[in-house]
């Protein structure tokens, strides 16, 4: 266990991660001290790509080269999308490195839902969060099946607020045939805001992966630190 202020980084392709990340981190894990990198053309480019290349998995590799060196004592990476690139990371560094909702997907597996949602707003999210989610499906819950629906509105990535995005990923889920699901997974930091709204809109809890990971980490680098508790849902 570390003693002092845990130097955490978060990496972040979008600045709307950054505060929401940075906000979960103050709530659930404020003995941490956060530094934040932010590329912001980490997700134009693996869209504009059609998915994550390996001259963009290699540019992540050196921005977490960047933090370690820096002396980040633990690692979070908060894009969904470069989410693989960690498994390779945790091969060359032996600090924790978390994928963006890994925590929270741990903790929807543990939970009673049947049948989840995963929502994203920009297309590289959804296959990224449905292969983390579907890799943990055996470890976590092997005697338990999971039905999984995947829902995209790129419109909420341009809503003018949380209520319009809302709008957009409920709309969006309704026509993946989400109707009855009992809860859905924000597949992005950058939905967290939307979370209460569209809790209200669906009638089933929305989680976000942010406090979730400031959990986990709180619990791994603090001496004595709380086991993590389930991934906090966006509303009550």
């Amino acid at each position: 266990m570390i003693e002092t202020r845990p130097l955490v980084a978060m990496i972040h392709a979008v600045p709307a991660a950054h505060r929401t990340a940075e906000e979960a981190f103050a709530r659930e894990f404020p003995q941490a001290t956060v530094w934040n990198v932010l590329d912001d053309r980490l997700l134009d480019d693996a869209r504009d790509a059609g998915g994550v290349t390996g001259a963009l998995r290699r540019r992540m590799l050196r921005l977490i080269g960047h933090v370690m060196e820096g002396g980040a004592q633990a690692l979070l990476l908060t894009c969904s999308s470069y989410g693989e690139v960690v498994d390779t990371a945790r091969t060359l560094w032996d600090v924790p490195v978390l994928k963006s909702d890994e925590a929270m997907f741990k903790a929807s597996l543990a939970g009673p839902y049947r049948r989840v949602a995963v929502v994203a707003s920009t297309p590289p999210a959804v296959p990224a969060a449905l292969a983390q989610l579907e890799a943990l499906v055996p470890a976590v819950r092997p005697d338990r099946p999971l039905d999984i629906v995947t829902a995209l509105s790129e419109e909420a990535a341009a809503a003018d607020d949380a209520g319009a995005a809302a709008r957009h990923l409920a709309d969006a889920l309704h026509a993946a045939g989400g109707a009855d699901v009992d809860a859905v997974l924000l597949a992005q930091y950058s939905l967290t805001p939307a979370g209460e709204a569209l809790t209200d809109l669906v009638g089933v809890p929305v989680l976000d992966g942010a406090g979730a990971a400031a959990r986990e980490l709180r619990a791994l680098l603090t001496p004595g630190g709380p086991l993590a508790s389930p991934a906090g849902a966006a509303a009550p």
